[in-house]
């Protein structure tokens, strides 16, 4: 049934929704799991699900020589026009930023955001920040406040960290859909990255995760009751 699927958009074969697949889970939903950069289609129809998840990947929002950065890009429009719950995270984010008008552009000093930094909520994010978070991250990019949009939470070096679109359409900067397994991974995988400028090691990535973890947790479970909340 439509109003109990979530259509979870991701970038490569072996993406995984982690903690956010969990969470919609346990508020009784099902999960529509495609990865467009393979050639899995996108729906037509806006009102086709309950609501739309597009997580992070390696690619820019900027790629428009991609077919599915173009196919996403003009999804979300779709998405945003027909007033349809939308969460965007890192990469979703910066297409949703896009979509409104907005840049995505690199930090000027050629910083990046890879590991565990805070995250301050605006005086409009109160709501949904109760205080500081130390947010899990791993970026290059980042991206400008859209028009007509509210700034919900900001950071050191990239200070557009949260931000909602409408009722019911949000962008975050950070991924608190990472698991430890997904954390371990991704060092393992991109352990190129962590040389570059803001970056930090793996083994701060692995003790902040254990100060900051069940912080992170409680903050996703709290973001998806007020966003659509359980089936029933």
């Amino acid at each position: 049934m439509p109003d109990k699927k979530v259509l979870l958009v991701m970038h490569q074969a072996t993406s995984d929704p982690g903690r956010v697949g969990e969470a919609l889970r346990t508020l009784g939903y099902q999960l529509d799991m495609r990865v467009p950069a393979i050639g899995d289609p996108l729906p037509s129809d806006p009102h086709e699900h309950a609501a739309t998840v597009i997580f992070g990947g390696p690619m820019s929002a900027n790629d428009d020589h991609e077919d599915f950065i173009r196919e996403e890009t003009a999804f979300v429009d779709k998405l945003l026009a027909a007033e349809r719950p939308y969460f965007g995270i890192c990469l979703g984010a910066q297409i949703m930023a896009r979509c409104l008008g907005a840049d995505v552009t690199r930090h000027p000093a050629g910083c990046m955001e890879i590991g565990y930094y805070r995250v301050e909520p605006t005086e409009a994010g109160t709501h949904y920040f109760t205080e500081h978070l130390n947010a899990f991250q791993w970026h290059k990019e980042g991206f400008d406040l859209p028009r007509d949009c509210t700034l919900l939470a900001t950071g050191d070096l990239f200070p557009n960290q949260a931000f909602r679109f409408g009722k019911k359409a949000y962008g975050i900067q950070f991924h608190p859909e990472v698991t430890e397994a997904m954390n371990r991974r991704w060092l393992k995988k991109a352990s190129h990255m962590l040389v570059e400028p803001g970056a930090k090691p793996a083994d701060q990535h692995l003790a902040d995760r254990q100060a900051y973890d069940n912080d992170m947790r409680l903050w996703l479970d709290n973001f998806l009751q007020g966003w659509i909340g359980p089936t029933e």
